[in-house]
């Protein structure tokens, strides 16, 4: 765990001024090695630090009862975590059973309340390569986003397909859709199968044409994409050769 915080404060070691990601993301339990390895780096990412998202739910499937799945959101959001990242229980969706999923999410939402009366931003991974058609995955977006999603998310990165260009779109026109009628921004993030910053770029273009450069911030947009970092470091390293075939600052975690 300390290995991998040194990693997201300083991802490239030969250059201090690399950008840093948004987010460590971990499994609850840990959560609190995290925040201890991350000392005062810990925080908001649009502030420039670096936040804690842990992946809760019975991730990657799902597949435990709702009492679990709330325990484990809390004690996660006890622990220091920033950002929760559920998953939604497939099954009951492809059954048909919408309400049972949209009362998931939103009694995990509560549980990403504080003592203080704050939140941990909550993000619904819909692992659209489960859900089979587009429909789903745009029924799915509107249940995460009515349900209290403060991101909506494509995939788990452990079912493939995972994120795809054509599945961000149609989450991304749900979004989109959804400002235009409450005036409420929520974020999107592909995740899972992104690995080159030529491909990022095509994610990049596809959010600002859709939903507007606003989105471009670390609130809005994240790449859940580890392996895309390498990539966005040697093209960084290429700047200073003339060579550089990508972006210079992805949101990542």
């Amino acid at each position: 765990m300390r290995s991998l915080v040194a990693k997201a404060k300083n991802p490239d070691a030969a250059d201090p001024s690399a950008p840093r990601v948004a987010a460590v993301c971990v499994y609850g339990d840990m959560v609190g090695d995290a925040v201890s390895a991350l000392g005062g780096l810990h925080g908001d990412p649009d502030d420039g630090l670096i936040s804690v998202a842990a992946v809760a739910t019975a991730f990657p499937s799902g597949r435990a009862s709702l009492a679990i799945k709330l325990a484990d959101t809390a004690e996660a959001v006890a622990a220091g975590a920033d950002e929760i990242d559920m998953v939604i229980d497939r099954g009951a969706f492809l059954s048909g059973r919408y309400g049972m999923v949209f009362d998931q999410i939103a009694q995990v939402k509560e549980a990403c309340r504080r003592a203080d009366g704050s939140s941990a931003s909550l993000k619904v991974i819909l692992e659209t390569g489960e859900l089979n058609t587009y429909d789903n995955i745009k029924r799915a977006s509107w249940l995460g986003i009515l349900a209290g999603g403060d991101f909506i998310k494509t995939s788990t990165g452990k079912v493939q397909p995972a994120a795809t260009l054509p599945t961000t779109l149609l989450m991304l026109e749900t979004v989109r859709d959804w400002y235009r009628g409450t005036g409420e921004k929520i974020g999107v993030k592909p995740a899972g199968g992104i690995r080159s910053s030529k491909d990022a770029v095509k994610y990049l273009v596809t959010v600002a044409e859709t939903v507007g450069e606003e989105w471009l911030q670390p609130h809005l947009f994240r790449f859940g994409a580890s392996s895309l970092l390498n990539d966005v470091l040697l093209q960084r390293q290429k700047l200073t050769s003339g060579h550089y075939s990508g972006p210079d600052y992805v949101t990542i975690d």
